[in-house]
């Protein structure tokens, strides 16, 4: 048995989602003429209360896509130093969109609109000028922390009186929006634009989908193509997500109670320095400076156990579609018996 937590990408489809994408009806979608994935893009755009939707292969072109919409070269982009388009998009914001990013310090990924304010550059043209302000929900480096809605709401407020874009990174906003009862349409009302993704948490194998008004996504498609990243057939992949619409959501309550007792666990262990706290699927912990990491990595690895580090001494734990109660209670005793 292979106990696989590096990622909730690691999930494979289940036999039910290959069996509704096998059914599926396609057409070519270059041509906008695949029934399949319209739906899926008709279905999330009314999820959220918006008027478009458009299917990506990856989160990563979904948010670059959003970058270059509500961007010009020379602009920048307020974000926390944790954001996944800062530190794990390998450098596509300058790349694609020419702009830089102003990082806040925030707190687990998470900050205040008063730290918008003050990161906004003044008016003077020897300043780049500020554009767009990105949120991540839930925070990946941050441990899958949620984002305080009301928090949220005011730094739309900023937005609005400073006339920047909004725009959500929404990776693991399905585990954000199961975690704390909230909905997509209230997310809708917020963003000027909003990535999903469907092969984290919903157990999809490919997909994102990038939401927003009309006035706002007329050029998407087109920067999509830019990108490479217009498709054909691609209703076998649509059919995977609406599966998981239906089927995947409400059980991320199950990882998040997993990974809970995980940390839990790894908090009772002498070896064990910090485990940052817990609201969601992610568990990032640190060793204490006389524990040797690569020995842990080495002795869980024996065991058919893979982990993945983060960088600054975190390590990190995510459950998943695919991580069984039986995995569960062999990766909770393994941790309780190893010698740290």
């Amino acid at each position: 048995m292979i106990i696989d937590l590096r990622s909730d990408t690691v999930t494979k489809p289940s036999k039910a989602m290959l069996e509704a994408m096998m059914e599926a009806q396609v057409g070519d979608d270059v041509f906008r003429e695949d029934p399949t994935v319209n739906l899926l893009e008709e279905r999330i755009a009314q999820m959220f209360g918006k008027e478009q939707a458009l299917f990506f292969p990856s989160g990563t072109m979904a948010n670059q896509t959003a970058i270059k919409l509500h961007t010009a070269p020379g602009e920048q982009v307020i974000c926390d130093k944790y954001a996944h388009i800062y530190n794990y998009e390998s450098g596509g914001a300058s790349f694609n969109s020419g702009v830089s990013c102003k990082l806040i310090d925030g707190n687990k990924g998470t900050f205040t609109a008063q730290q918008v304010v003050e990161a906004i550059n003044p008016q003077e043209y020897w300043y780049a000028k500020t554009s767009l302000v990105e949120i991540e929900n839930t925070t990946n480096k941050g441990g899958g922390a949620c984002w305080d809605f009301n928090e949220i709401l005011n730094i739309k407020r900023v937005c609005d009186e400073h006339n920047l874009r909004f725009h959500l990174d929404g990776a693991r906003l399905w585990n954000a929006l199961v975690a704390k009862n909230e909905t997509a349409k209230q997310y809708g009302e917020v963003f000027d634009t909003i990535s999903v993704c469907l092969s984290k948490g919903l157990g999809c194998p490919v997909g994102s989908v990038l939401i927003g008004d009309a006035a706002v996504m007329d050029n998407a498609i087109r920067i999509r193509k830019v990108f490479g990243g217009n498709m054909r057939q691609i209703g076998y992949l649509a059919a995977a997500a609406l599966y998981a619409l239906d089927h995947h959501v409400e059980r991320l309550a199950e990882d998040h109670k997993k990974a809970k007792e995980i940390g839990e666990v790894l908090t009772k262990s002498s070896g064990i320095k910090k485990v940052e706290s817990i609201e969601t699927n992610i568990v990032i912990f640190e060793l204490n400076d006389d524990v040797d990491d690569k020995a842990f990595f080495n002795n869980l690895a024996q065991k058919n156990i893979h982990i993945i580090g983060m960088g600054g001494g975190k390590l990190r734990m995510v459950t998943h579609l695919d991580y069984t109660d039986a995995m569960h209670e062999t990766l909770l005793k393994v941790l309780q018996s190893m010698p740290l």
